[in-house]
């Protein structure tokens, strides 16, 4: 349950049909959303088939990844920015500080080490770790209690944000079947409240059906937008500030200033891009000012207002510093869900520019997305599409920024360059690399390392 409050994150729910027509669903409705934590003897240490640590209580019949005698002497306390904490087989904490990327037994808000002259760990970067990491706070922030609440059909969408409520399962009055009510709650046609739900899919690990723009994911985490952002928002306002960015305006004649003409209700109105704008000159000297700002004008514009209003909501409910090690592009995974891509469908409806299906690279290519797993596949449609999420035709019914666009794999530049992509075409830039080694590292890099690295 997502409470204002942290400490009423995770409460277990208990809730009872009314009298009213709910009696018709069956007699309970429950949810556990969090683990008691249990200690003493009944306690057994366990490992899994691939050799994972993990604890079973024998009186309460739970088991649990984290070791019950560690638990409550935890520091509950946020890491600080680009740090998180993972387990090791054995159950024991350690710290990554991905800003460094190093690893640590040491605490870094106490000092204090969870293991003395404990084994170096090398540095990975983990999707998966990072969303235990992530759900091992949640369960932090969970109560082990139960709230009785009393719905009706009729409110149920009402009661149930007012309460603070997910419901999940329905159990049938007739029959023991049991189905998802996360459809209903969540693709309800009057989600009013938008920022509540998609807190609470976060938090249970569910998915949502419809996402984000990669920007608005950037500014879920606090992180600046920019530029290279604007591509799959609007093409021709980039192209626009691109060709500004690219040629001397003085030369030009052109005569700027730092601000914007908006059209609302049908008036034209001005906006000043920073205080006194409208009487700023943009020069060769401060264009890049002028660039950076009007591009964050754009990405907001027409929704200042409800945007901050779901951050505020966002950050008042759940710490940002809890999503602080996910990019934008792990965000949208965490809360849209991962699809199984379908390597030949992929293949099918692929184009080449300046390339043959028989070109090496082109095998090299293909070669390479074979061979790494789906989580790397996904990560590699994010950097040339700008999104992990597949239409339902899958790859023959992408969409580019004009209509219907496939994906397509053009030979650009040197073999010394690095991959680029062209999110509102679906194209990557692939330059024609002399061994397959070479393109494998150079993929590898674009897609793990950097932050929306040469996207255009």
């Amino acid at each position: 349950t997502l409470k204002k409050e942290p400490h009423g994150i995770g409460q277990s729910l208990f809730l009872q049909a009314g009298s009213d027509e709910l009696t018709t669903w069956g007699e309970f409705i429950m949810l556990t959303t969090s683990l008691e934590q249990q200690h003493g003897r009944d306690q057994q240490k366990r490992t899994d088939s691939n050799g994972r640590v993990y604890f079973v209580n024998h009186n309460t019949r739970i088991t649990q990844w984290e070791d019950p005698r560690s638990q409550g002497q935890l520091n509950e306390k946020p890491l600080p920015e680009g740090w998180e904490m993972r387990f090791t087989v054995d159950g024991i904490p350690y710290f990554v500080d991905h800003n460094r990327r190093t690893t640590t037994y040491i605490d870094p808000r106490t000092g204090k080490s969870a293991l003395d002259n404990g084994p170096q760990i090398a540095y990975v970067r983990d999707f998966k770790a990072k969303v235990q990491y992530f759900r091992f706070w949640c369960q932090q922030l969970a109560m082990p209690q139960h709230i009785k609440i009393t719905v009706s059909r009729k409110t149920l969408f009402e009661d149930s944000f007012q309460q603070g409520a997910l419901i999940l399962w329905l159990s049938n009055f007739i029959g023991t079947e049991y189905r998802m009510l996360s459809y209903w709650i969540f693709n309800h046609p009057l989600h009013y409240f938008v920022c509540f739900h998609v807190l609470q899919a976060l938090f249970h690990g569910k998915f949502i059906d419809t996402g984000f723009s990669l920007p608005f994911y950037k500014r879920i985490l606090n992180k600046p937008v920019g530029l290279k952002d604007l591509e799959s928002v609007d093409p021709e306002f980039y192209n626009s500030l691109i060709w500004v960015k690219e040629n001397d305006i003085e030369e030009c004649g052109l005569e700027m200033f730092f601000s914007v003409d908006k059209e609302i209700l049908g008036e034209i109105k001005s906006h000043d891009l920073k205080p006194n704008g409208s009487n700023i000159l943009v020069t060769e000297e401060n264009k890049e000012e002028y660039i950076r700002l009007v591009a964050e004008w754009r990405l907001s514009r027409g929704v200042e207002e409800q945007t901050q209003a779901f951050f505020e909501g966002f950050n008042e409910i759940l710490p940002q510093q809890y999503l602080q090690y996910f990019d934008a592009k792990e965000l949208e995974v965490l809360l849209c869900g991962m699809q199984e891509i379908d390597l030949n469908d992929w293949q099918r409806h692929t184009i080449y520019r300046h390339y043959t299906r028989t070109s090496r690279q082109i095998v090299w290519f293909w070669q390479f997305v074979k061979e790494i797993d789906n989580e790397k596949r996904m990560r590699l449609l994010q950097f040339v599409t700008g999104t992990c999420r597949l239409p339902v035709g899958g790859f023959a019914d992408l969409m580019g920024s004009n209509g219907p666009q496939k994906f397509c794999i053009e030979k650009v530049g040197k073999e010394n360059w690095l991959p680029r992509s062209h999110t509102c075409f679906n194209r990557l830039d692939l330059p024609p690399y002399k061994n397959y080694e070479q393109l494998k590292e150079k993929l590898l890099f674009a897609i793990e390392e950097t932050e929306g690295f040469g996207q255009e």
